[in-house]
């Protein structure tokens, strides 16, 4: 019993200089229950709250950090595993991938408009360097042939010279000029894509393409027919 009583008075004493439950603990063996029923009524001055408020925001933004490191690690091993998976890739299969690219970003005909040409469209610039490898070594389109567009919001204007030189690096200087095309910003909108990373969205062209547009709609019938979703 005195024991416990010298606990309990030691505990109040160390409370009452502004330190927190865990503190105390490390001076003094026992529960944070008993630590509760004996503490409860122990007011702190304002600087000691303030330091206690602290310091828990501290614990928080360790723990943060050590879960967010954890994080990265096994995203980035998940990722080196699975690029690991691809190996090598055949020209068939760089054929079939530039077919799906154009499937989900081309431009299609449509009943409305049979006559319609190759276009491509995306912002991102793996795809961009993907998609232009299979025109040139797949599809045996000529550099003469494509007309390269940029798509991008006017509020950019300030910041054009680097997206030129953005692009530039992306496409190897390949194409003389980039024909630009400012969208205006609706004042309703809300656009997220509007930093310094934001970059617009590259258009290309393909000139007398209706046939070889033709030619990719029969192919990506071919596909769905041949994995027996139709």
């Amino acid at each position: 019993m005195i024991a416990k009583t010298y606990e309990r008075e030691k505990a109040i004493e160390l409370r009452k200089q502004g330190l927190s439950y865990n503190e105390i603990r490390q001076q003094v063996v026992v529960s944070k229950s008993s630590l509760a029923a004996w503490l409860h009524a122990i007011g702190l001055a304002k600087h000691q709250r303030q330091r206690l408020t602290e310091k828990k925001k501290l614990s928080l933004q360790r723990g943060w950090k050590a879960w967010h490191d954890v994080r990265i690690n096994k995203t980035s091993t998940l990722i080196r595993e699975a690029k690991n998976e691809i190996g090598s890739i055949s020209s068939r299969e760089l054929w079939l991938l530039g077919v799906m690219l154009y499937w989900a970003e081309g431009s299609k005909q449509k009943p409305h408009n049979v006559s319609q040409g190759l276009i491509f469209s995306n912002g991102d610039p793996l795809m961009i360097k993907l998609f232009l490898r299979w025109l040139r070594e797949i599809i045996r389109v000529k550099d003469a042939e494509m007309v390269i567009e940029l798509y991008i919001h006017e509020s950019c204007k300030p910041r054009i010279s680097a997206v030129y030189q953005y692009w530039n690096d992306v496409l190897k200087n390949k194409f003389a000029s980039i024909r630009t095309y400012y969208k205006r910003n609706k004042i309703r909108s809300i656009r997220r894509n509007n930093g310094e990373n934001y970059y617009g969205v590259i258009r290309i062209r393909v000139r007398k393409s209706t046939d070889l547009n033709r030619r990719i709609t029969g192919w990506i019938q071919g596909v769905c027919e041949n994995s027996r979703v139709v």
